[in-house]
């Protein structure tokens, strides 16, 4: 058994209004920089519809992911290293702009120097590729609260099978949102797809991350990613991913996206899991059987036998009791309510969510039926305007079981919580009807209505005598085959170098009102994404650290 941290994040979608906050703010701390105009490393999608990019779920068409082979060994769904080779020059399965967007501004200035008339000025759309007029037809949300849906959400890849179940009339529609970052998965394909190794997940705590000195731009990696959350900066030439702000979870920061999320619905901690475990469980015969294998690898951190085996091979002690304390464990293990975003596409990833529940009080309340009746709840699941098995395409591989056990667990809380909250007793039969008891379900309700920001967010800080080990943690891929070869690097083999500021000069920065105050900080913002970002003078750097400068004072 080999024992691994790995962070991980679990989203609440009952409790996403779809403001695009997340998204936003991540923009602006990211992707905010020439080439990366038309890149979302967060983005929020309005469900059903085509995502972002363009039907990215088609993976007959991207051939992302992995696939079993005839004798049963994972391989990539892209082809192994042979055929990545014949294509290393013409990638033909990746999608193309127009399958993201054609990134656009608007000419505000005409807003601004208009003189006095009868007609009232307009800004015309322009394109940030070539700079000339254009027409926008698609974008990073076209789909927002169901905008183009009426036109485009028969192409939804998941309404395969249960079209019929699925009415776009305006009385009849159903929505709900789905953000998206990177899956940082125990498997991922993206890495074993990279013929040049630059990618590689950080063996400390699992953070799948590109080395941009190593990416020759190949882009393998993009038609790899089964969830198309790996892009091409056009002005660099290099894949560029979501970090999960690994700068800010290394002194105890959640993510950009979490820390302003306006519903409170992420939560982020560490799971313990086996990675020998991982390409046993990868390699599970049948689809729908992946999410329990997936959650067969995890392993609890409460066990005193996982925990002193966990110490023995090296992970700290305050990280094995972080992960004691971590919410995405207990929503995951403890009370089944997370589920993996396609676990069909084999890659194990450790972004989880908690299917939406909301519209099943309107619809008993419209039968005239109380709505908080734990019998009428339960008698309602399989009538929801959101269809189970549309969920189910998307979190369990199409079983539709475990996502009406966590409808109902939820659906049971609703009706457990009223009579607490009405001053009577809770009934323990309810919480019985879906195997918890009513103390589980008390502290359930809790962490999903109520937590505070350290129990949404525990996040363990990087051990200062491990910095130096920081800059070359790495760890192959379970079934990546390390090692060169005539068909390039091995994906994650060797270390692979990754520049960090230290505990304090790097707290500081995050935690800055003004990046001014922080002596040596970079603005990102302001870089054109040409050459290197700024970096502090020689003398700066030596008045930090008391060096002399060159008038022999030590600052």
């Amino acid at each position: 058994m080999r024992i691994m941290a790995q962070m991980s994040m679990v989203m609440n979608l009952d409790k996403c209004i779809g403001c695009h906050t997340c998204t936003v703010t991540c923009k602006q701390a990211w992707t905010n920089r020439t080439g990366m105009e038309y890149v979302w490393f967060n983005n929020v999608e309005t469900r059903p519809g085509l995502g972002y990019p363009r039907r990215y779920e088609d993976q007959e068409k991207w051939k992302g992911g992995w696939t079993l082979n005839r004798s049963g060994k994972l391989t990539l769904k892209g082809g192994n290293r042979f055929m990545k080779l014949l294509n290393i020059f013409s990638n033909p399965k990746m999608p193309g702009l127009e399958d993201y967007y054609e990134p656009w501004t608007y000419d505000y200035e005409t807003l601004l120097s208009a003189p006095l008339g009868k007609n009232f000025p307009v800004a015309r759309p322009y394109s940030l590729v070539s700079g000339k007029p254009m027409h926008p037809q698609w974008g990073s949300n076209w789909d927002d609260d169901l905008g183009g849906t009426y036109v485009t959400g028969k192409d939804d890849v998941m309404l395969k099978g249960i079209a019929d179940k699925v009415k776009f009339e305006f009385e009849q529609s159903f929505m709900f949102y789905l953000p998206r970052i990177c899956e940082h998965c125990l498997n991922p394909s993206c890495m074993a797809s990279c013929p040049s190794g630059a990618i590689y997940k950080r063996s400390e705590d699992g953070i799948v991350l590109v080395d941009q000195n190593r990416c020759r731009g190949w882009r393998m990696c993009i038609s790899g990613c089964p969830y198309k959350k790996i892009y091409f900066n056009h002005s660099t030439g290099k894949a560029e991913k979501c970090t999960f702000c690994y700068p800010r979870v290394e002194v105890g920061i959640p993510t950009v996206c979490s820390e302003t999320c306006v519903g409170r619905l992420r939560y982020i901690g560490l799971m313990l899991y086996d990675a020998d475990a991982v390409l046993e469980a990868a390699s599970t015969t049948n689809d729908t059987d992946l999410y329990e294998a997936q959650r067969a690898c995890f392993l609890d951190p409460r066990d005193p036998e996982v925990a002193r085996e966990a110490e023995r091979q090296g992970i700290p002690l305050d990280w094995i009791e972080a992960a004691k304390r971590s919410p995405v464990r207990r929503l995951i293990q403890d009370y089944g309510l997370a589920l993996p975003l396609h676990p069909e596409y084999r890659t194990m990833p450790m972004v989880w969510y908690i299917p939406p529940l909301s519209p099943i009080v309107d619809a008993v309340r419209g039968t005239g039926y109380d709505a908080e009746d734990a019998g009428n709840l339960f008698g309602a699941i399989d009538a929801l305007r959101i269809p189970i098995e549309y969920l189910a395409n998307l979190f369990t591989a199409g079983d539709v079981a475990p996502v009406r056990l966590v409808l109902e667990k939820m659906a049971a809380m609703r009706s457990y919580m009223r009579d607490i909250n009405l001053g009577r007793e809770g009934d323990e039969q309810i919480a019985e009807a879906v195997g918890m008891s009513g103390a589980e379900m008390y502290e359930m309700f809790r962490l999903l209505a109520l937590a505070k920001y350290d129990e949404r967010y525990v996040i363990p800080t990087a051990h200062r005598e491990q910095a130096h080990a920081l800059e070359e943690l790495a760890t192959d891929c379970p079934v990546g085959g390390g090692g060169s070869g005539p068909f390039g690097e091995g994906s994650g083999a060797g270390p692979v170098p990754v520049a960090i500021q230290t505990l304090a000069e790097t707290k500081a920065r995050m935690q800055a009102d003004d990046m001014a105050e922080v002596p040596g900080s970079v603005s990102y913002m302001e870089w054109d994404g040409q050459g290197l970002p700024g970096r502090p003078s020689p003398q700066d750097a030596a008045d930090r650290v008391g060096i002399p400068g060159e008038d022999g004072v030590a600052r």
